[in-house]
């Protein structure tokens, strides 16, 4: 269940009204299906919310009956085990969806969502996104699309995990985070993450993440002072073999 904290800025969205998406036009060509764009104007009910940096979105074991869509900022998914142990299993960006496990049957969310940085979320209940899904055969084709993506990126995860080293999951793990290959323009300073979390998600020590942030420093795939930036260069690492 989305925590919905009284302090927290809310803006109630969408009417009902059945509107047609309009398609953004450069240069005299439709671009590509865009899901904000879609989502402003396809009469889907839906609430903004907006979380601080670190504040809980939902938690582990509530009720899953809702989908978001990151307008702007960035959310840590994470499950914790029976002894207490957390790992992260993921990081959601700008223009991604997360919580759709309920659209599968899941009654309750399987981890805990957390803004990471000021975030802003369109909140979906799951039967008027099941309304809209059925009605908007476009909206439609991109959730599939998305969910699909999802899975191969969940299947590399898997496969970074069990054959590449703690240097080149890291090194994957930033170029995510920095977005590449999701956009042509890539956002080259990262969201403030830690290095505790940087473990956590490819599964080794923060002494480790230390070790090998510093060297990619002095090779200048990063630039780290208090933000993360991250260059191309940083690919060579994921390509060699």
């Amino acid at each position: 269940m989305v925590n919905m904290a009284a302090e927290r800025p809310r803006q109630d969205e969408g009417d009902g009204l059945n509107m047609k998406p309009k398609k953004l036009k450069k240069n005299g060509k439709v671009d590509s299906f865009d899901p904000q764009v879609f989502l402003d104007t396809a009469g889907v009910a839906r609430k903004v919310e907006e979380f601080r940096r670190g504040e809980s979105i939902y938690s582990q074991g509530e009720a899953a009956d809702s989908v978001m869509y990151i307008q702007k900022g960035g959310v840590k998914f994470s499950v914790v085990n029976g002894s207490g142990r957390e790992a992260v299993v993921a990081m959601f960006g700008p223009s991604d969806f997360f919580g759709e496990g309920c659209m599968a049957g899941q009654s309750i969310r399987m981890g805990s969502a957390t803004a990471i940085t000021p975030t802003t979320l369109l909140v979906m209940e799951k039967n008027e996104l099941l309304r809209v899904l059925h009605m908007e055969h476009e909206l439609s084709d991109h959730f599939i699309r998305y969910m699909l993506a999802h899975n191969i990126q969940v299947e590399e995860d898997l496969i970074d995990q069990l054959f590449n080293s703690s240097e080149k999951r890291l090194a994957r793990t930033l170029l995510l985070l920095a977005r590449y290959g999701k956009q042509e323009m890539p956002e080259r300073i990262l969201p403030k993450v830690s290095q505790e979390t940087l473990a956590s998600m490819i599964g080794t020590t923060r002494s480790r993440v230390n070790f090998f942030m510093n060297k990619f420093r002095k090779l200048g795939f990063i630039e780290y002072n208090g933000k993360i930036k991250v260059n191309k260069s940083l690919l060579t690492v994921v390509l060699h073999e």
